[in-house]
């Protein structure tokens, strides 16, 4: 049996990796990786800089691995649903195995490949990594998907049997040596148009397991109460490598089961939301392009490109919003307590629509996952599965005396406010005038009580609702 193991940008990895291990059992292994212009592009890898110097990394890296097995990445440019094909029948492969995505998508791409394939007398087998259970598969009493996080979490962990995490195979048989010189070089960022960016994490597998490790062994500790501090490193920084498969979620999870505790518990429980966001759109395939919730359908956002500008530059005048903003921006992350806010801030403050904050990370994040980003801004605008009730709108300073509370992660991001008394950091304006005049940092674009009452006013209006 010859198979086509094709590696697609979210299983980056040779431990835990069940189309790679079938195949091996099976005969020859062809390992691929499809430089799709819908990613590959240049001008497409402008739009996701962080996230295309991290997957090529982790190229790299995976590459090194399969030559230390014995065998090598063959690279080929190329639309995936016509190359895969193609190359299926050049190299006499008799299946392609892969990784399932849940996304609309790739959903499309994997359907146009399976039926080419099959014309052809060959096969597409997908094989589930991404997520812990199969998407689609976790239902409620009546037969339908679930609506609502915490009944589908006791579903989950009611119908979750993990498996040992697979081994990467001791070898791999050599590649035929007709296929040698056939494929080409990984690209550089340079190529792509794209510099690179020291502040981003590093990629690949190795990298990916010292985060885990050092995870486990210190932050995991204490992950329930420091998770929500933005300034301190209390998370995991795992999403990355969830994200493109650097780990796998089984990994992960087995991990933090075999470390017993509170904080576990409650580490778990944020992988059975990734679990709920990916889940969603695969029952709901429309929710990259509308909101889940129907009567959020035409709800009256506001256009107002100079306060979008001072969001997306930081320059709001509220210390938390502008230090995500930051942040995003300088190492394609941004502290999870420190996205709800902006986010808040963005939908209900600024009265902007979440599918342009949506976006605006996507192209920043080097974790920019589509489902779960999608499910986050739905869930701070109010329209989403399980929001928050739509009438809850986060006080920015409120949340950063409360999570940020010497200033510390605000002042990483804003050396203007470097220094600012901790007592007014995140309330510079409240300093006496001298004080406050020696700060180059804007006064608050919107008043917060002001925001509030007017996203109220407008969302009772249309949503045709009051308000507890």
């Amino acid at each position: 049996m010859r198979s086509i193991v094709w590696f697609r940008g979210k299983d980056l990895r040779i431990t835990d990796h069940e189309p790679l291990v079938a195949a091996a059992s099976a005969g020859e292994v062809l390992p691929l990786f499809v430089l799709d212009p819908y990613f590959f592009a240049p001008e497409r890898a402008r739009e996701l800089p962080h996230r295309m110097q991290f997957l090529l990394e982790s190229l790299r890296a995976l590459a090194a691995n399969l030559e230390h097995l014995g065998s090598r990445l063959l690279v080929v440019s190329g639309r995936s649903h016509e190359v895969v094909p193609r190359l299926a029948a050049e190299w006499q492969a008799d299946q392609v195995l892969a990784h399932r995505w849940v996304e609309p998508f790739g959903r499309e791409r994997d359907r146009r490949v399976a039926a080419a394939l099959d014309r052809d007398g060959r096969a597409l087998r997908l094989f589930e990594g991404a997520t812990l259970l199969t998407p689609g598969s976790v239902r409620t009493g009546q037969g339908g998907p679930y609506r609502v996080f915490t009944p589908f979490a006791r579903a989950c962990l009611a119908r979750l049997d993990l498996q040992v995490p697979l081994a990467a195979p001791k070898t791999l048989p050599p590649l035929p040596p007709s296929l040698v010189g056939g494929t080409e070089p990984i690209p550089t960022l340079e190529e792509l148009g794209l510099q690179p960016n020291p502040l981003v994490l590093r990629g690949g597998e190795k990298q990916a397991r010292l985060r885990l490790r050092t995870f486990v062994d210190g932050p995991l500790a204490d992950y329930g109460s420091q998770r929500d501090r933005m300034d301190h490193p209390g998370t995991s920084r795992l999403s990355v490598d969830l994200k493109f498969g650097t780990l796998s979620v089984r990994s992960v999870w087995q991990a933090v089961v075999a470390c017993a505790g509170d904080s576990s518990g409650r580490f778990l429980n944020e992988l059975l939301w990734r679990e709920f966001s990916h889940h969603l759109l695969w029952e709901w395939p429309t929710l990259l392009e509308q909101p889940f919730r129907p009567e959020f359908q035409g709800f009256p956002w506001r256009d107002d490109p100079a306060a979008w500008l001072a969001w997306v530059e930081g320059r709001t005048g509220y210390p938390v919003v502008d230090a995500a903003a930051r942040q995003l921006k300088a190492e394609g992350f941004v502290h999870n307590r420190a996205r709800m806010v902006a986010a808040s801030f963005l939908t209900k403050h600024l009265l902007q629509n979440y599918q342009r904050g949506e976006g605006h990370y996507l192209h920043w994040l080097t974790d920019g996952d589509w489902a779960q980003n999608n499910s986050g801004w739905q869930w701070s605008a109010g329209c989403g599965c399980d929001a928050q009730p739509w009438f809850r709108i986060f006080n920015p300073v409120a949340q950063g005396l409360r999570f940020d509370p010497e200033g510390g992660y605000v002042k990483r991001w804003l050396p203007e406010l470097a220094e600012c008394p901790a007592a007014f950091v995140h309330a510079p304006w409240k300093l006496d005038p001298s004080q406050r005049a020696k700060l180059e940092y804007p006064p608050p674009i919107v008043a917060h009580a002001l925001a509030r009452e007017r996203f109220l006013e407008t969302a009772k209006g249309f949503l045709g609702r009051r308000s507890p």
